[in-house]
Protein backbone atom coordinates (compact mmCIF):
# COMPACT_ATOMS: atom_id res chain seq x y z
CA UNK A 1 0.00 0.00 0.00
CA UNK A 2 1.45 3.37 -1.02
CA UNK A 3 2.12 5.93 1.72
CA UNK A 4 2.84 9.66 1.72
CA UNK A 5 4.48 10.33 5.07
CA UNK A 6 6.97 13.18 5.21
CA UNK A 7 10.61 12.66 6.25
CA UNK A 8 9.84 14.64 9.40
CA UNK A 9 7.00 12.28 10.30
CA UNK A 10 9.15 9.21 9.65
CA UNK A 11 11.75 10.51 12.10
CA UNK A 12 9.33 9.41 14.81
CA UNK A 13 10.00 5.70 15.57
CA UNK A 14 6.30 4.89 16.09
CA UNK A 15 5.34 6.49 12.78
CA UNK A 16 8.17 4.69 11.00
CA UNK A 17 6.93 1.36 12.36
CA UNK A 18 3.36 2.15 11.32
CA UNK A 19 4.41 3.28 7.85
CA UNK A 20 6.22 -0.01 7.30
CA UNK A 21 3.16 -1.97 8.41
CA UNK A 22 0.89 0.03 6.09
CA UNK A 23 3.22 -0.45 3.10
CA UNK A 24 3.33 -4.19 3.77
CA UNK A 25 -0.44 -4.52 3.34
CA UNK A 26 -1.33 -5.66 -0.21
CA UNK A 27 -5.07 -5.21 0.32
CA UNK A 28 -5.73 -8.90 -0.39
CA UNK A 29 -8.64 -9.20 2.04
CA UNK A 30 -7.65 -12.54 3.55
CA UNK A 31 -8.05 -10.94 6.99
CA UNK A 32 -11.75 -10.19 6.56
CA UNK A 33 -13.01 -13.71 7.22
CA UNK A 34 -10.99 -14.01 10.42
CA UNK A 35 -11.88 -10.60 11.90
CA UNK A 36 -14.60 -10.98 14.57
CA UNK A 37 -16.03 -7.49 14.12
CA UNK A 38 -16.20 -7.77 10.33
CA UNK A 39 -17.82 -11.21 10.58
CA UNK A 40 -20.35 -9.78 13.03
CA UNK A 41 -21.02 -6.33 11.52
CA UNK A 42 -20.18 -6.77 7.82
CA UNK A 43 -18.70 -3.25 7.58
CA UNK A 44 -15.27 -3.11 5.93
CA UNK A 45 -14.34 -0.18 8.17
CA UNK A 46 -14.58 -2.72 11.00
CA UNK A 47 -12.07 -5.03 9.31
CA UNK A 48 -8.27 -4.92 9.51
CA UNK A 49 -8.01 -3.84 5.87
CA UNK A 50 -10.53 -1.05 6.39
CA UNK A 51 -8.93 0.11 9.62
CA UNK A 52 -5.51 0.24 7.96
CA UNK A 53 -6.92 2.68 5.40
CA UNK A 54 -8.46 4.80 8.15
CA UNK A 55 -5.27 4.77 10.23
CA UNK A 56 -3.14 5.60 7.19
CA UNK A 57 -5.23 8.67 6.43
CA UNK A 58 -5.31 9.74 10.09
CA UNK A 59 -1.56 9.44 10.62
CA UNK A 60 -0.51 10.91 7.28
CA UNK A 61 -2.64 13.99 7.87
CA UNK A 62 -1.48 14.09 11.50
CA UNK A 63 -4.86 15.48 12.44
CA UNK A 64 -7.50 14.88 15.06
CA UNK A 65 -9.59 11.92 13.92
CA UNK A 66 -13.32 12.22 13.38
CA UNK A 67 -15.76 10.50 15.75
CA UNK A 68 -16.51 8.01 12.95
CA UNK A 69 -12.84 7.00 12.62
CA UNK A 70 -12.51 6.68 16.39
CA UNK A 71 -15.58 4.44 16.49
CA UNK A 72 -14.04 1.94 14.04
CA UNK A 73 -10.64 1.99 15.76
CA UNK A 74 -12.31 1.48 19.15
CA UNK A 75 -14.18 -1.55 17.84
CA UNK A 76 -10.93 -3.43 17.13
CA UNK A 77 -10.39 -6.19 19.72
CA UNK A 78 -6.64 -6.51 19.07
CA UNK A 79 -7.28 -10.25 18.85
CA UNK A 80 -4.67 -10.42 16.05
CA UNK A 81 -6.43 -13.20 14.17
CA UNK A 82 -5.68 -11.03 11.15
CA UNK A 83 -1.96 -11.22 11.87
CA UNK A 84 -2.12 -15.03 11.92
CA UNK A 85 -3.96 -15.04 8.59
CA UNK A 86 -2.01 -12.29 6.79
CA UNK A 87 0.22 -13.73 4.02
CA UNK A 88 2.27 -10.52 3.89
CA UNK A 89 3.21 -10.32 7.56
CA UNK A 90 1.62 -6.93 8.31
CA UNK A 91 2.60 -5.74 11.81
CA UNK A 92 -1.00 -4.92 12.69
CA UNK A 93 -0.44 -5.17 16.45
CA UNK A 94 1.90 -2.19 16.64
CA UNK A 95 -0.08 -0.29 14.02
CA UNK A 96 -3.33 -0.43 16.01
CA UNK A 97 -1.43 0.40 19.21
CA UNK A 98 -0.01 3.52 17.56
CA UNK A 99 -3.45 4.47 16.27
CA UNK A 100 -4.94 4.22 19.75
CA UNK A 101 -2.17 6.34 21.23
CA UNK A 102 -2.76 8.97 18.52
CA UNK A 103 -6.49 8.97 19.27
CA UNK A 104 -5.85 9.32 22.98
CA UNK A 105 -3.47 12.22 22.40
CA UNK A 106 -5.49 14.19 19.85
CA UNK A 107 -9.18 13.32 20.26
CA UNK A 108 -11.43 14.64 23.03
CA UNK A 109 -13.95 11.96 23.88
CA UNK A 110 -17.39 12.72 25.35
CA UNK A 111 -17.25 13.34 29.11
CA UNK A 112 -18.81 10.04 30.23
CA UNK A 113 -16.49 8.06 27.97
CA UNK A 114 -13.45 9.91 29.34
CA UNK A 115 -14.65 9.35 32.92
CA UNK A 116 -15.16 5.61 32.42
CA UNK A 117 -11.77 5.14 30.79
CA UNK A 118 -10.09 7.13 33.56
CA UNK A 119 -11.83 4.99 36.18
CA UNK A 120 -10.80 1.74 34.48
CA UNK A 121 -7.19 2.94 34.24
CA UNK A 122 -7.09 3.93 37.90
CA UNK A 123 -8.78 0.81 39.29
CA UNK A 124 -8.25 -2.37 37.27
CA UNK A 125 -4.42 -2.40 37.25
CA UNK A 126 -4.27 -2.08 41.05
CA UNK A 127 -5.19 -5.22 42.99
CA UNK A 128 -6.30 -3.51 46.20
CA UNK A 129 -8.49 -1.01 44.37
CA UNK A 130 -9.90 -3.65 42.06
CA UNK A 131 -10.74 -5.92 44.99
CA UNK A 132 -12.65 -3.13 46.73
CA UNK A 133 -14.59 -2.23 43.58
CA UNK A 134 -15.54 -5.86 42.87
CA UNK A 135 -16.84 -6.23 46.41
CA UNK A 136 -18.94 -3.09 46.06
CA UNK A 137 -20.07 -4.21 42.64
CA UNK A 138 -21.35 -7.49 44.02
CA UNK A 139 -23.73 -5.57 46.26
CA UNK A 140 -25.14 -3.69 43.28
CA UNK A 141 -25.00 -6.61 40.83
CA UNK A 142 -28.77 -7.32 40.98
CA UNK A 143 -29.19 -4.00 39.14
CA UNK A 144 -27.04 -5.09 36.17
CA UNK A 145 -30.09 -5.71 34.00
CA UNK A 146 -31.61 -2.39 34.95
CA UNK A 147 -28.62 -0.32 33.90
CA UNK A 148 -27.53 -2.35 30.87
CA UNK A 149 -24.70 -1.09 28.65
CA UNK A 150 -21.30 -0.44 30.16
CA UNK A 151 -22.50 -0.18 33.76
CA UNK A 152 -24.44 -3.40 33.39
CA UNK A 153 -21.35 -5.14 31.96
CA UNK A 154 -19.27 -4.08 34.96
CA UNK A 155 -21.91 -5.14 37.47
CA UNK A 156 -22.37 -8.46 35.67
CA UNK A 157 -18.66 -9.18 35.98
CA UNK A 158 -18.78 -8.42 39.70
CA UNK A 159 -21.81 -10.66 40.17
CA UNK A 160 -20.08 -13.78 38.88
CA UNK A 161 -16.76 -13.33 40.66
CA UNK A 162 -15.70 -13.21 44.29
CA UNK A 163 -12.50 -11.32 45.12
CA UNK A 164 -9.98 -13.36 47.09
CA UNK A 165 -6.99 -12.73 49.28
CA UNK A 166 -3.84 -12.55 47.16
CA UNK A 167 -0.94 -14.63 48.41
CA UNK A 168 2.53 -14.40 46.96
CA UNK A 169 4.78 -16.53 49.14
CA UNK A 170 7.63 -18.42 47.45
CA UNK A 171 7.21 -22.17 47.17
CA UNK A 172 9.99 -24.76 46.99
CA UNK A 173 10.25 -27.64 44.55
CA UNK A 174 9.22 -31.07 45.72
CA UNK A 175 11.44 -34.00 44.81
CA UNK A 176 14.39 -33.54 42.45
CA UNK A 177 15.00 -29.84 41.84
CA UNK A 178 15.24 -28.79 38.17
CA UNK A 179 15.37 -25.04 38.47
CA UNK A 180 13.82 -21.78 39.58
CA UNK A 181 11.11 -19.59 38.07
CA UNK A 182 9.40 -16.30 38.84
CA UNK A 183 5.59 -16.40 38.72
CA UNK A 184 4.02 -13.17 37.52
CA UNK A 185 1.23 -12.04 39.84
CA UNK A 186 -0.61 -9.61 37.59
CA UNK A 187 -3.66 -7.60 38.64
CA UNK A 188 -7.10 -8.99 37.71
CA UNK A 189 -6.39 -12.74 37.78
CA UNK A 190 -5.26 -13.08 41.41
CA UNK A 191 -8.33 -11.11 42.50
CA UNK A 192 -10.93 -12.97 40.43
CA UNK A 193 -9.44 -16.48 40.11
CA UNK A 194 -6.51 -17.03 42.50
CA UNK A 195 -6.94 -20.79 42.01
CA UNK A 196 -5.25 -20.39 38.62
CA UNK A 197 -1.91 -19.39 40.12
CA UNK A 198 -2.24 -21.71 43.10
CA UNK A 199 -2.60 -24.66 40.71
CA UNK A 200 0.31 -23.38 38.62
CA UNK A 201 2.54 -23.19 41.69
CA UNK A 202 1.69 -26.73 42.77
CA UNK A 203 2.28 -28.04 39.26
CA UNK A 204 5.66 -26.35 38.93
CA UNK A 205 6.75 -27.48 42.40
CA UNK A 206 5.77 -31.05 41.49
CA UNK A 207 7.83 -30.80 38.30
CA UNK A 208 10.89 -29.70 40.29
CA UNK A 209 10.84 -25.91 40.16
CA UNK A 210 11.14 -23.39 42.96
CA UNK A 211 8.47 -20.76 42.41
CA UNK A 212 9.22 -17.21 43.55
CA UNK A 213 7.69 -13.74 43.24
CA UNK A 214 9.26 -10.38 42.50
CA UNK A 215 8.76 -7.64 45.06
CA UNK A 216 7.45 -4.43 43.50
CA UNK A 217 5.94 -6.08 40.43
CA UNK A 218 2.54 -4.77 39.31
CA UNK A 219 0.19 -4.74 36.34
CA UNK A 220 1.89 -5.70 33.08
CA UNK A 221 0.56 -2.52 31.45
CA UNK A 222 -1.74 -4.20 28.92
CA UNK A 223 -4.99 -2.72 30.21
CA UNK A 224 -3.93 0.90 29.80
CA UNK A 225 -1.76 0.18 26.76
CA UNK A 226 -4.77 -1.01 24.78
CA UNK A 227 -6.65 2.15 25.73
CA UNK A 228 -3.87 4.24 24.18
CA UNK A 229 -2.60 5.56 27.52
CA UNK A 230 1.05 5.15 26.60
CA UNK A 231 2.67 7.09 29.43
CA UNK A 232 0.84 5.02 32.04
CA UNK A 233 1.56 1.79 30.19
CA UNK A 234 5.29 2.50 29.97
CA UNK A 235 5.39 3.38 33.68
CA UNK A 236 4.01 -0.09 34.47
CA UNK A 237 6.45 -1.70 32.04
CA UNK A 238 9.47 0.06 33.57
CA UNK A 239 8.34 -0.82 37.08
CA UNK A 240 8.18 -4.49 36.16
CA UNK A 241 11.48 -4.44 34.30
CA UNK A 242 13.09 -2.97 37.43
CA UNK A 243 11.39 -5.52 39.72
CA UNK A 244 12.23 -8.56 37.61
CA UNK A 245 15.74 -7.43 36.72
CA UNK A 246 16.58 -7.48 40.42
CA UNK A 247 15.72 -11.19 40.80
CA UNK A 248 16.25 -12.90 37.43
CA UNK A 249 19.77 -14.16 38.04
CA UNK A 250 19.84 -17.93 37.44
CA UNK A 251 16.09 -18.20 36.75
CA UNK A 252 14.71 -20.39 33.99
CA UNK A 253 11.68 -18.27 33.10
CA UNK A 254 9.14 -15.69 34.13
CA UNK A 255 5.95 -17.76 34.13
CA UNK A 256 2.69 -16.12 33.06
CA UNK A 257 -0.76 -17.65 33.55
CA UNK A 258 -2.80 -14.86 31.92
CA UNK A 259 -2.01 -14.97 28.22
CA UNK A 260 -3.09 -11.35 27.74
CA UNK A 261 -0.30 -10.35 30.10
CA UNK A 262 2.12 -12.72 28.40
CA UNK A 263 1.61 -11.15 24.99
CA UNK A 264 2.40 -7.71 26.42
CA UNK A 265 5.40 -8.80 28.50
CA UNK A 266 6.91 -10.47 25.44
CA UNK A 267 6.62 -7.06 23.75
CA UNK A 268 8.51 -5.16 26.47
CA UNK A 269 11.66 -5.20 24.36
CA UNK A 270 9.82 -3.46 21.54
CA UNK A 271 8.00 -1.00 23.79
CA UNK A 272 11.28 0.18 25.37
CA UNK A 273 13.50 -0.28 22.31
CA UNK A 274 14.35 3.43 22.14
CA UNK A 275 15.04 3.89 25.85
CA UNK A 276 18.79 3.47 26.46
CA UNK A 277 18.25 2.96 30.19
CA UNK A 278 15.80 0.08 29.67
CA UNK A 279 16.12 -1.38 26.17
CA UNK A 280 18.57 -4.17 26.97
CA UNK A 281 16.94 -5.19 30.24
CA UNK A 282 13.45 -5.09 28.70
CA UNK A 283 14.54 -7.36 25.85
CA UNK A 284 15.94 -9.82 28.39
CA UNK A 285 12.66 -9.82 30.32
CA UNK A 286 10.72 -10.46 27.11
CA UNK A 287 12.95 -13.40 26.26
CA UNK A 288 12.40 -14.94 29.71
CA UNK A 289 8.59 -14.63 29.65
CA UNK A 290 6.84 -17.95 29.06
CA UNK A 291 3.20 -18.96 29.23
CA UNK A 292 2.74 -21.89 31.60
CA UNK A 293 1.60 -24.07 28.67
CA UNK A 294 4.70 -23.05 26.75
CA UNK A 295 7.08 -23.80 29.61
CA UNK A 296 5.74 -27.21 30.61
CA UNK A 297 6.52 -29.98 28.15
CA UNK A 298 4.13 -32.91 27.53
CA UNK A 299 7.06 -35.19 28.35
CA UNK A 300 7.12 -33.67 31.84
CA UNK A 301 3.72 -35.17 32.55
CA UNK A 302 2.94 -38.82 33.28
CA UNK A 303 0.95 -40.29 30.41
CA UNK A 304 -2.59 -41.23 31.40
CA UNK A 305 -3.97 -44.45 29.98
CA UNK A 306 -7.60 -43.34 29.60
CA UNK A 307 -9.47 -40.05 29.25
CA UNK A 308 -10.85 -38.64 32.49
CA UNK A 309 -13.34 -36.11 31.17
CA UNK A 310 -14.30 -34.36 27.96
CA UNK A 311 -12.72 -30.91 27.70
CA UNK A 312 -13.54 -28.18 25.19
CA UNK A 313 -10.39 -26.12 24.71
CA UNK A 314 -10.86 -22.41 24.11
CA UNK A 315 -7.69 -20.94 22.62
CA UNK A 316 -7.29 -17.39 23.92
CA UNK A 317 -6.47 -14.94 21.12
CA UNK A 318 -3.53 -13.55 23.08
CA UNK A 319 -2.09 -17.07 23.26
CA UNK A 320 -2.73 -18.44 19.77
CA UNK A 321 -2.46 -15.20 17.75
CA UNK A 322 -0.47 -12.92 20.05
CA UNK A 323 2.13 -15.42 21.27
CA UNK A 324 1.78 -18.09 18.55
CA UNK A 325 1.38 -20.82 21.18
CA UNK A 326 -1.06 -23.02 19.31
CA UNK A 327 -0.64 -26.79 19.55
CA UNK A 328 1.03 -27.06 22.96
CA UNK A 329 -2.01 -26.52 25.26
CA UNK A 330 -4.01 -29.26 23.59
CA UNK A 331 -1.02 -31.63 23.59
CA UNK A 332 -0.60 -31.07 27.32
CA UNK A 333 -4.25 -31.77 28.08
CA UNK A 334 -4.27 -34.90 25.94
CA UNK A 335 -1.06 -36.14 27.56
CA UNK A 336 -2.73 -35.65 30.94
CA UNK A 337 -5.54 -37.93 29.83
CA UNK A 338 -8.33 -35.56 28.85
CA UNK A 339 -10.52 -36.02 25.80
CA UNK A 340 -9.98 -32.66 24.09
CA UNK A 341 -12.03 -31.00 21.36
CA UNK A 342 -12.02 -27.52 19.83
CA UNK A 343 -14.85 -25.56 18.16
CA UNK A 344 -14.94 -24.74 14.47
CA UNK A 345 -14.63 -21.03 15.25
CA UNK A 346 -11.56 -21.51 17.46
CA UNK A 347 -9.80 -18.64 15.68
CA UNK A 348 -12.49 -16.09 16.62
CA UNK A 349 -12.38 -13.97 19.77
CA UNK A 350 -14.76 -14.50 22.69
CA UNK A 351 -15.19 -10.74 23.09
CA UNK A 352 -13.31 -10.24 26.35
CA UNK A 353 -10.14 -8.54 25.05
CA UNK A 354 -9.00 -6.75 28.19
CA UNK A 355 -11.61 -4.06 28.91
CA UNK A 356 -13.35 -4.44 25.54
CA UNK A 357 -16.32 -6.21 27.15
CA UNK A 358 -16.85 -3.08 29.26
CA UNK A 359 -16.16 -0.43 26.59
CA UNK A 360 -17.99 -2.27 23.78
CA UNK A 361 -20.57 -4.34 25.70
CA UNK A 362 -23.02 -4.97 22.84
CA UNK A 363 -20.41 -6.35 20.44
CA UNK A 364 -18.64 -8.24 23.23
CA UNK A 365 -21.88 -9.87 24.36
CA UNK A 366 -22.68 -11.11 20.85
CA UNK A 367 -19.19 -12.53 20.44
CA UNK A 368 -19.35 -14.09 23.91
CA UNK A 369 -22.72 -15.70 23.24
CA UNK A 370 -21.47 -17.09 19.94
CA UNK A 371 -18.31 -18.50 21.50
CA UNK A 372 -20.15 -20.07 24.45
CA UNK A 373 -22.65 -21.69 22.10
CA UNK A 374 -19.91 -23.17 19.91
CA UNK A 375 -18.14 -24.57 22.97
CA UNK A 376 -21.34 -25.94 24.50
CA UNK A 377 -22.12 -27.64 21.18
CA UNK A 378 -19.12 -29.90 21.79
CA UNK A 379 -20.97 -31.29 24.84
CA UNK A 380 -17.96 -31.05 27.16
CA UNK A 381 -17.77 -31.67 30.89
CA UNK A 382 -15.82 -28.43 31.18
CA UNK A 383 -14.13 -25.70 29.16
CA UNK A 384 -10.40 -25.01 29.53
CA UNK A 385 -8.64 -21.78 28.66
CA UNK A 386 -5.43 -19.94 29.45
CA UNK A 387 -6.60 -16.38 30.08
CA UNK A 388 -8.55 -14.78 32.90
CA UNK A 389 -10.54 -12.49 30.60
CA UNK A 390 -11.75 -15.41 28.50
CA UNK A 391 -12.63 -17.40 31.64
CA UNK A 392 -14.80 -14.58 33.00
CA UNK A 393 -16.44 -13.86 29.64
CA UNK A 394 -17.28 -17.48 28.86
CA UNK A 395 -18.23 -18.49 32.42
CA UNK A 396 -21.08 -16.00 32.35
CA UNK A 397 -22.56 -17.73 29.29
CA UNK A 398 -21.50 -21.37 29.06
CA UNK A 399 -23.47 -24.29 30.40
CA UNK A 400 -20.43 -25.97 32.00
CA UNK A 401 -17.64 -24.77 34.31
CA UNK A 402 -14.60 -22.94 32.90
CA UNK A 403 -11.16 -23.84 34.27
CA UNK A 404 -7.57 -22.87 33.57
CA UNK A 405 -5.40 -25.39 31.73
CA UNK A 406 -2.98 -25.35 34.68
CA UNK A 407 -5.77 -26.43 37.04
CA UNK A 408 -6.37 -29.55 34.95
CA UNK A 409 -2.66 -30.35 34.66
CA UNK A 410 -2.29 -29.91 38.42
CA UNK A 411 -5.28 -32.19 39.05
CA UNK A 412 -3.98 -34.83 36.62
CA UNK A 413 -0.59 -34.93 38.35
CA UNK A 414 -1.84 -35.28 41.92
CA UNK A 415 -3.30 -31.91 42.82
CA UNK A 416 -6.84 -31.19 44.02
CA UNK A 417 -9.86 -31.15 41.78
CA UNK A 418 -10.47 -27.61 40.46
CA UNK A 419 -12.72 -25.66 42.79
CA UNK A 420 -15.42 -24.97 40.20
CA UNK A 421 -15.75 -28.74 39.68
CA UNK A 422 -16.00 -29.60 43.37
CA UNK A 423 -19.78 -29.87 43.32
CA UNK A 424 -19.70 -32.28 40.38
Amino acid sequence: MRTEFTPEQLADPATATSEKAIRTCVHCGFCLATCPTYVLLGDERDSPRGRIWLIKDMLERDQTPTPEVVTHIDRCLSCLACATTCPSGVDYAHLIDHARAHVEETYKRPFLDRALRWMLAKVLPYRDRFTAVVRLGRLASPLAGVFGGRIGAMLGMAKDNRPHEVRAEPSAASGARKGRVILQAGCAEPVLRPDFQAATTRLLNRLGYDVERASGEGCCGALVHHMGREAEALAFVKRNVDAWSAVIKDIDAIIVTASGCGATIKDYGFLLRNDPAYAERAAKISALAKDITEFVSPEDLPKSASPKMRVAYHAACSLQHGQKVMAQPRRLLERAGFDVSTPLDAHLCCGSAGVYNILQPEIAAKLGDRKAASLDALKPDMIATGNIGCAVQISARAGVPVVHIAELLDWATGGPKPGVLQSD
